[in-house]
């Protein structure tokens, strides 16, 4: 039985979730491989993707950003959380190496933690990743005390035997070879009149989505639903008020993405996996900006380049009446958007077959 091991960066839910899709994707087309993934991303949020069986390894490997919200991040717990993890790392890659050799795995993938491919080295194992962007990028931007962390990432990463690019990406010049794939991200399940059905939702009234990733917003405005009461709005905020035209989405390990079919706009923060499933589902996107996280500002092209789109201030969406719901969207500035690549996984899952094979 030929295994991978994958690793998923400890940040936010996105990473875990392009992966998982990537993953269920690779598991449909060859069931026989034994799939292990190192995460603390919770094991429900990679079930709703992978239907059949992994081995759920939890391991913290990388900090990412630690974030007061989705938009919102902490610079200093950050470090700090950093340096514990580099008095650690010795520890880390001994313990991880011995459990690579005992689970006789064959090729390695990451999203995209820096150590694990300091584990690969030692364990003398292929090392993979799929990603938009490294950290060495986002804390090179933030410069002082992060530059030396910044560098010694940099330095990983050049170690790494391949990177799939997605799209949205900084250059990630760190990684000596590059291949660029398509967008990845899960699939709707369930067809609009289904969802439709379950939440007793409206054909010709216009639904929005609001989805802010796995921390949401501290602070959401739903008073201003009240403004729209024409209007059907979808949420996964668990603590969300109970409103006449708000529906909460989170049921029977329903995810963003299957409701997306009856959704005429979402209304999101800058965050690759929901943007890609949105892309792919072909839903208008209104964007919030997010200051000090590099990555937004590659997202944010990417939407203007490839979705019709509405680029909103936050202060727009805590302190504005939402006049952006009826706002026109702006036309995708590239004429080729319909040929951006919507299934990066198909790519990533035939090098891996060929590889394990």
């Amino acid at each position: 039985m030929p295994t991978l091991y994958t690793a998923i960066t400890n940040h936010g839910f996105g990473h875990a979730t392009r992966t998982a899709a990537v993953l269920a994707e690779l598991q449909k087309r060859s069931p026989d491989i034994k799939l292990i993934i190192a995460t603390t991303a919770p094991r429900w949020l990679l079930e709703e993707y992978i239907e059949g069986d992994f081995v759920y390894h939890p391991r913290v490997f990388d900090v990412g950003v630690i974030q007061l919200d989705s938009l919102q991040v902490d610079r200093e717990a950050t470090f700090d959380a950093w340096q514990q993890i580099r008095e650690q790392q010795a520890d880390l890659i001994e313990a991880e190496v011995k459990f690579l050799q005992e689970n006789q795995v064959d090729l390695i993938f990451g999203d995209i933690p820096p150590m694990v491919v300091e584990i690969a080295k030692a364990a003398k194992i292929t090392c993979w990743m799929a990603g938009n962007f490294g950290w060495d990028f986002i804390y090179r931007d933030w410069g002082g005390k992060y530059m030396e962390l910044a560098d010694r990432l940099s330095e990983t990463y050049s170690h790494c035997d391949r990177l799939f690019r997605l799209p949205f990406a900084e250059p990630m010049h760190s990684f000596p070879n590059i291949q660029d794939v398509g967008l990845t991200g899960g699939k709707p399940k369930y067809t609009a009149e289904y969802i439709r059905e379950k939440f007793n939702l409206d054909r010709d009234r216009p639904t929005a989505m609001l989805t802010f990733g796995g921390l949401s917003l501290q602070s959401i405005p739903y008073q201003n639903l009240a403004n729209f009461p024409d209007w059907q709005f979808i949420t996964f905020d668990r603590g969300a008020p109970d409103l006449p035209n708000l529906t909460k989405g989170n049921i029977d390990r329903l995810r963003p993405v299957d409701l997306m079919v009856v959704c005429d706009r979402l209304v999101t923060k800058p965050g690759y996996g929901t943007l890609a499933e949105a892309l792919r589902a072909g839903v208008p996107v209104v964007c919030l900006t997010r200051e000090g996280f590099l990555e937004a500002e590659t997202l944010i092209a990417g939407v203007k380049n490839y979705s019709d789109h509405l680029i909103i201030s936050p202060q727009e969406f805590y302190e504005g009446n939402w006049s952006f719901l009826t706002a026109p969207f702006q036309p995708p500035d590239l004429a080729e958007a319909g040929q951006l690549d919507m299934y990066g996984e198909a790519a990533i899952n035939q090098s891996i077959l060929d590889y394990l094979n």
